[in-house]
This record gives C-alpha cells, sequence and structure tokens, in this order.
C-alpha cells in the first residue's frame, strides 16, 4: 500500500457531515499542457555520470531527456530503457519522469529521485505534490523527479482487468466464508493472473523491482548525476534497496522511510502486516475511548467487535451509497483501512464509520475509491492491477484456498479484525502465468555510502520491526525511529526525524544509528 493516498487524503479531504470526497486532480504528463519541446539538462552532467555498467547499454545512458512544460512550472520527459535487460538491443519500453525544479536555484544541490511505494503508485503524482510530501528545506534545494516505474502510470502500463471487472473484484468478500464466496475468489485469482498476461504481453513479464531499479540508474545518468540521491516509501524502501544492492558504488544520500523488511517469507510478511493494521486500529479505537461517549463504545474490546460486527453485516447486505453502487464488504474493508494510514484522519474514520452504522455506506466507498484510485468515470491509474503484477513477479508464492483454514488460527490471533483477509490473500498470486528473468537477491548493498531507513513504532502497513531489520540487513544502514502513528516517519509532525532526514539530504550528516525521536 502506498503512502501516496495519503498524501492524496492529506491535499483533498476536507470532511464535514454529510460532505463529499473530491478526487485528487494531479497534472501528469499525458494529461498537461504541452509546450515546444527543449532539451533543459539539469546540469553538465558530472563526471563519469553517463559510464555504462555495460557497454551494450550505454545508447541508454547517454540519453538526454527532452522536457516539456506540464504545469505548476514542472517539467516532464520520457526516458527509453530496454524491455529486457539481458536483451538491450530488443524492445523498449517508455517511462514517465517528472521534474519539480528546486524553488532556490542558486542553491540548488542536484536532484532528488523519489517513489512513494505501492507497488504500482505513479512516482510522478509524488513529485508534483513535493510541497506537501517534503518540507521546504528539501525542495528548496533540490529538483524533486518522479518517475512511474515500468509497468506503472503514465509508463507503458500493465493492464489486467476491465474497469468493471476490476470494481467486481475490488468489492469481493476478501475473506470468503461460504463454498460460493471461496470459488469467487479462486475466479479472481485465475482471472487476475490470465487477464495481466493476455492484456499486457512480454511486459507482464518484466515488471520486477530488480528492473525498475535498473531504470532508475539510467535515469540518474540522464539526470547528469554521479551518484544516486533517493527517498522512497513504503514499497519504495524495497526498491532503493535493491537499487543500492545492484549499484553500491552509486550510492549517494538514500532514505528509506516506512521500510519493508527484504529478509522474511511472503507468509511472515502478511502476518506481520496483519499485526500492524491490528495494532493501529486499537490505536483509533483507543483514543475514540479516550475521548469519552465512543460511539463504538465504553472499551477497546467493545469497539473492535462492533468494527467486526459491521463488516460482516454488510457481507450479508450491502449498504446504500446514494448513487447507483453499493457498499459491498470488499470495498468496506478498504474505507476502514485507508484512514490509519495517518492519525490525522482518524476523524475521517469517524465519520465514515458513524455513517456506516447508520447505513450509509457513501463516504466508506468513496474512501475505497480513493484506495484504489478510482474517479466518477473509472479509475484514473493501473496502481490496483500493477501491485499485482510486481509482487507477483518478484515472488509468486501462493498457497490454495484448501491451504487457508491451517493458516487461519496464526492470522486471526495477529489480527482478530482483519487477520483472515490477510491469510486469504496469500491465495492471491496463485494465477500468475509469467515469470521474472531477474533472479531474487540477497539484499545487502555491501560497499555502499551509509543508508538512513526509517521506522514508525505503530506504522499499520510497514510495521516498526520491518525497517529495525532492514537496517540491520543493509551492511551500511542507520536506522531513525519514530514514536507514533501512521505510515511513514518524515513530515509526520515529529521535528528529530524531520531535521535529521533534513540534515543527511543537504548536509550529508548521517544521523546516529539507532536515534530514537
Amino acid at each position: 500500500m502506498t503512502i501516496r493516498r495519503a498524501v492524496a487524503l492529506l491535499v483533498v479531504l476536507g470532511l464535514v457531515m454529510g460532505s463529499a470526497i473530491t478526487a485528487a486532480v494531479v497534472l501528469t504528463a499525458d494529461d498537461s499542457p504541452s509546450a515546444t519541446p527543449s532539451t533543459v539538462p539539469t546540469t553538465t552532467p558530472e563526471a563519469g555520470a553517463t559510464d555504462a555498467p555495460r557497454p551494450d547499454l550505454a545508447e541508454f545512458y547517454s540519453q538526454e531527456l527532452s522536457w516539456d512544460s506540464c504545469g505548476d512550472g514542472n517539467l516532464c520527459s520520457q526516458l527509453t530503457v530496454p524491455l529486457d535487460y539481458a536483451d538491450p538491443s530488443g524492445e523498449t519500453i517508455e517511462i514517465a519522469v517528472l521534474k519539480v525544479p528546486a524553488s532556490d536555484p542558486d542553491d540548488r544541490i542536484g536532484s532528488l529521485v523519489v517513489n512513494p511505494g505501492g507497488p504500482g503508485a505513479p512516482g510522478t503524482d509524488y513529485a508534483a505534490n513535493a510541497a506537501q510530501v517534503f518540507r521546504s528545506p528539501v525542495t528548496d534545494v533540490y529538483d524533486v523527479v518522479g518517475f512511474d516505474p515500468r509497468g506503472t502510470g503514465s509508463s507503458d502500463a500493465v493492464d489486467c482487468l476491465t474497469d468493471d471487472e476490476l470494481d467486481e473484484y475490488v468489492a469481493e468478500d476478501p475473506d470468503p466464508d461460504t463454498d460460493e464466496e471461496v470459488a469467487q475468489y479462486e475466479h479472481w485469482v485465475d482471472a487476475f493472473g490470465a487477464g495481466c498476461s493476455d492484456r499486457s504481453g512480454d511486459l507482464a513479464a518484466h515488471v520486477s523491482t530488480i528492473e525498475a531499479a535498473r531504470d532508475m540508474d539510467v535515469l540518474r545518468a540522464a539526470l547528469g548525476e554521479s551518484e544516486m540521491t533517493y527517498f522512497g516509501a513504503s514499497y519504495g524502501t524495497k526498491l532503493g534497496a535493491t537499487y543500492a544492492d545492484l549499484f553500491p558504488d552509486r550510492v549517494g544520500r538514500l532514505v528509506l522511510d516506512g521500510a519493508v523488511d527484504l529478509s522474511i517469507s511472503s507468509r511472515e510478511l502478511s502476518l506481520q502486516q496483519a499485526a500492524g493494521f491490528q495494532t493501529a486500529l486499537q490505536a483509533y479505537v483507543q483514543h475514540c475511548v479516550d475521548e469519552g461517549d465512543c460511539f463504538l463504545g465504553d472499551s477497546v474490546d467493545e469497539g473492535l467487535s462492533r468494527i467486526r460486527s459491521f463488516l460482516d453485516d454488510v457481507d450479508e447486505q450491502p449498504l446504500e451509497t446514494g448513487s447507483d453502487r453499493l457498499l459491498e464488504v470488499g470495498n468496506a474493508f478498504y474505507g476502514i483501512v485507508l484512514p490509519l494510514y495517518s492519525r490525522d484522519y482518524w476523524t475521517i474514520l469517524d465519520q465514515a464509520l458513524q455513517t456506516g452504522l447508520d447505513g450509509d455506506g457513501s463516504v466508506l466507498l468513496q474512501l475505497s475509491d480513493l484506495y484504489h484510485s478510482r474517479g466518477p468515470s473509472g479509475y484514473t491509474d493501473n496502481s490496483s492491477e500493477a501491485i499485482y503484477a510486481i509482487n507477483c513477479l518478484d515472488d509468486p508464492f501462493a498457497i490454495t484456498a484448501d491451504e487457508v483454514p491451517a493458516n487461519l488460527p496464526d492470522f486471526e490471533e495477529a489480527s482478530p479484525t482483519f487477520g483472515t483477509v490477510f491469510a486469504w490473500s496469500m491465495m492471491s498470486c496463485g494465477g500468475i502465468e509469467v515469470e521474472s528473468t531477474e533472479r531474487a537477491r540477497d539484499v545487502r548493498a555491501a560497499g555502499a555510502a551509509p543508508i538512513v531507513v526509517i521506522g514508525t513504532t505503530r506504522d499499520p502497513a510497514t510495521p516498526y520491526e520491518w525497517a529495525v531489520n532492514l537496517a540491520d540487513q543493509l551492511e551500511s544502514g542507520v536506522l531513525i525511529s519514530r514514536d507514533g502513528d501512521g505510515h511513514t516517519g518524515y513530515n509526520s509532525g515529529n521535528d528529530c526525524v524531520d531535521e535529521a532526514t533534513e540534515a543527511y539530504l543537504i548536509d550529508g550528516a548521517v544521523p546516529e544509528d539507532g536515534l530514537s525521536c
């Protein structure tokens, strides 16, 4: 799950009782006004910046980006990369790039490449929102450069389902409890995998994290930077760590915020994420109880039980929303999960649950739509498909429906409210029909410069332990710990985290390993 949705909430939502959620409009290379193309080099390429790691990649590393104005002072371009790095003379694909120039060009340091996570979220949107994502000390001196990783956004993108099919898939019961629902779940597992292959062709086999990290190095060269400066959130930490492992000699200043643990199994990853969301939900309900007159009940246990019962009730009888769409249980689950990404959005979850308990599913449906980038006329990007294609190509681990029941006790212990959803989700990659041409790596980034890893103690999506483990796994990892709620730690209201991160990015001051904020 991506931080981008949390950014969208921050930018867009101004909820009062009875109001509507309006989708954010973010200018990208595809929907922006165009200008006469012009080559606008960020700087004269630094010495050795365009040296290719292999002679057969020289043409990609020597390319110059041609920038177009794309509104709000931003510049957009396209980067050309090989579809298959094992065959660079073969088919190529295009990667969408957006740059927000430094606000203080006289003090400009260089380019800060960013990724919001997902996997599947467009990095161009993330960069376009740089003023909300980063504080002014960073945006003053860095060009913030976002790219849509291969298979996503305005880059050559994977397609797996029609919009109508995706609506059905999202709304489906995420923890089936009848034979009919299990059969339907199995149908979507097969349909998703087959759809990616049928609708995306060769691209479906070439959207791995390793290939996206190779694209990042081509982008670094095209920006004229001899070293990579990077900020990755959520899945973006996996992408950044993979880059560091592939190109340790090109690592400059890397920040990995809301880290993914690359050392544990897919099952353990799902189990720990279930526990993370349970921790976040308990913190939300505890706050409600502590405030007094909590609409969920007089105790945390009572509040959690009411939320679980509400989901069960929606499964039995979907709610009206004031439109031609009903709130199905899948939408209700995503609508509850999204506001857990930031403590600032707990009031939004209050409204969503209060109206839902009163029989109105409109706010929860709008939150679910925001989670999946669904607008009034359909999906605004392919992030809900790309996350499947990328994750399952990286790791095709899957269990069958017959194997799920044996896993349920562990998952229900980790999360009495959401555990069954995460247990069933381990079936998801069972339908994938392609294999990656890249071999899995034991990521260590040996020889890289210091890499800053940030973890938040009650992060729902990327549990704190993951940051501890990733910092330990990377040979040059340096851990910053934020005591707090919500997903990711930078620019979340903690001066200690913000100042340490900015001192590192701007001045190269490496924080003390284990800094506690």
